[in-house]
């Protein structure tokens, strides 16, 4: 198709933020750009119990969570579901994480690098090669 959109690999969004005004925005500019968001959650055992009942194509998910759990945590989780985490975070990713996750938005974004990051891991998951824009960091691959 020459001029016809492509179709997405991530249709459904889980977005788990602790904070009240980025969960909003994010909810709202996930929407804006045609993502369903399956819901928005703040802690770890609320986004477990939504990746083992929900299709979920994708969590965007803060490193800080409310609780105990981190991101860490739910990225292991998520990755035993074959769920793909992308973190979205203001504070240092450890190394240990980095193999967990797709990658990491760093935190303060705008709509149009939160539009490029969704759209070049949804290009990374169809197996194409992708240029990482500003503010997106991509991690290695990893089989554990």
């Amino acid at each position: 198709m020459l001029f016809g959109k492509r179709n997405r690999v991530v249709k459904r969004i889980l977005i788990v933020e602790d904070e009240p005004l980025t969960a909003f925005d994010n909810e709202v500019r996930i929407g804006d750009l045609g993502y369903e968001v399956v819901a928005t959650v703040d802690g770890f055992e609320q986004a477990v119990a939504l990746i083992e009942s929900e299709e979920v194509h994708l969590v965007l998910s803060d490193f800080r969570l409310s609780g105990e759990q981190t991101g860490l945590d739910l990225a292991h989780a998520a990755k035993k579901h074959g769920v793909p985490v992308l973190f979205a975070t203001g504070h240092q990713v450890p190394e240990d994480a980095k193999p967990s996750a797709l990658g990491c938005l760093r935190k303060p974004y705008s709509e149009r690098q939160l539009k490029q990051a969704l759209d070049t891991v949804d290009r990374m998951l169809a197996g194409e090669k992708v240029k990482t824009p500003r503010g997106l960091d991509i991690y290695p691959a990893s089989d554990g």
